[in-house]
């Protein structure tokens, strides 16, 4: 029944002179998920992007249909979408387009419930359409009225079970009986490209997601400490970076093996510091590392309290390590929230999987909750070539361009 997609945004829509800008990172988003999963071109016309099968007088298949629905969700800057018919801007193509389309939704509806409910809403952009906004919305709620027949049928213009849209611009009209939900926010890559921290635990993906959802393209670092880890804790971190890399265009997976400088750490510092130098050590890696990528910010999942390492002593200790911006968008998350969106993100199930990481390695039983700078600074002075040890760790990181899942 559809032959295109109506496509809204809503933040960009509210941008100023840059607007073109962010609806071209938006589009080209939109063609870089459709590829190879949907024949169809994809232009912008005035605050509407629109998915157009190649051939007007054509539909969509069932399978490109679906795969629009899977894909369009995962696309960040789109508020929502719904499968349209692109008619002519003539009244009588519009009714011939509702009462073919209207019946087999209806049909389903009345399998699953005894009444079901309607309405029209109706927009008109082409003010030289004979009809205004209200005249078309009850010429077509008698053409539904007609085609469908059915006693159980009532109009309900607050709490309809289906709306119909009409939109009535100068080049078509389009005819649509569903509207989806996408995740909103700014299009990937229009803020730049930052390095998240990646660990296996629920927080960091949710912060990498949060991070997108913003416009930030994200590559991601993870830390191991083999032969202290299992390989199955690097395995894990992958199969979340192949999670997240379905909301962008794949993102590479940077894999530093953080052992030689914990054991340094083991033998010459106080044991109740280790964990606060590792976060330490591990954003000044990630800082080299960013910097040789032309990442703009460092990205961690940290939210205030949470643990040891996340008192405000110890997160400034640990940011002071850097001089780079550091993003936490879950800096004032419960866990209840993280949990709730990395379930809508499916990284849930991989997160709780149980795989030792590199802050477990030689963990303080009793980790010190307020570590000053100068504490810091004094014990990491203690490990001899630090900084070069520190440059060899980044140097040789595994690289891994984790593929998009489709």
């Amino acid at each position: 029944m559809y032959n295109a997609v109506i496509c809204r945004y809503h933040e960009i829509a509210i941008k100023g002179n840059n607007r073109r800008e962010f609806e071209k990172q938006l589009m080209g988003n939109m063609r870089h998920q459709l590829r190879g999963q949907v024949d169809c071109k994809v232009r912008q016309v005035r605050g509407r992007i629109w998915i157009e099968h190649p051939d007007r007088n054509a539909f969509f298949s069932e399978t490109e249909l679906a795969a629009v629905r899977e894909i369009l969700p995962r696309v960040f800057g789109l508020e929502s979408f719904s499968p349209a018919r692109l008619v002519p801007p003539d009244m009588d193509a519009i009714r011939d387009a509702v009462a073919q389309m209207a019946p087999p939704v209806f049909a389903t509806w009345f399998t699953r419930q005894q009444a079901v409910s309607f309405r029209i809403r109706a927009r008109r952009s082409n003010k030289e359409f004979p009809l205004c906004s209200k005249e078309i919305e009850i010429d077509l709620a008698a053409v539904v009225a007609r085609g469908i027949e059915n006693d159980r049928l009532t109009v309900d213009l607050d709490h309809a079970d289906i709306t119909i849209g009409c939109e009535v611009r100068h080049e078509f009209a389009a005819i649509f009986l569903e509207t989806f939900r996408a995740p909103g926010g700014l299009p990937v890559g229009c803020n730049g490209r930052v390095l998240g921290l990646l660990s296996g635990g629920i927080d960091s993906p949710v912060a990498a997601y949060l991070a997108m959802k913003r416009g930030c393209f994200v590559d991601f670092i993870t830390f191991h400490s083999a032969p202290y880890t299992p390989p199955e804790s690097v395995d894990k971190v992958k199969r979340l970076a192949e999670k997240l890399n379905a909301y962008q265009t794949a993102g590479t997976l940077y894999i530093c093996n953080l052992a030689p400088l914990q054991k340094q750490i083991r033998d010459l510092c106080a044991e109740r510091n280790r964990t606060v130098l590792y976060r330490r050590a591990m954003l000044r890696i990630a800082e080299k590392t960013a910097r040789k990528h032309h990442c703009g910010a460092l990205l961690t999942g940290e939210a205030v309290g949470q643990v040891a390492s996340q008192t405000l002593p110890n997160m400034d200790t640990i940011n002071a390590a850097v001089d780079m911006l550091v993003l936490r968008p879950l800096c004032g998350a419960d866990k209840a929230d993280s949990i709730r969106i990395a379930e809508t993100i499916e990284t849930y199930p991989v997160s709780i999987i149980h795989a030792p990481d590199s802050c477990t390695v030689f963990a303080p039983a009793s980790p010190a909750t307020a570590v000053p700078r100068h504490i810091a600074e004094a014990e990491e002075a203690k490990i001899p070539d630090y900084e070069t040890l520190l440059d060899t760790i980044a140097e040789n990181a595994e690289v891994f361009p984790a593929a998009t899942p489709r």
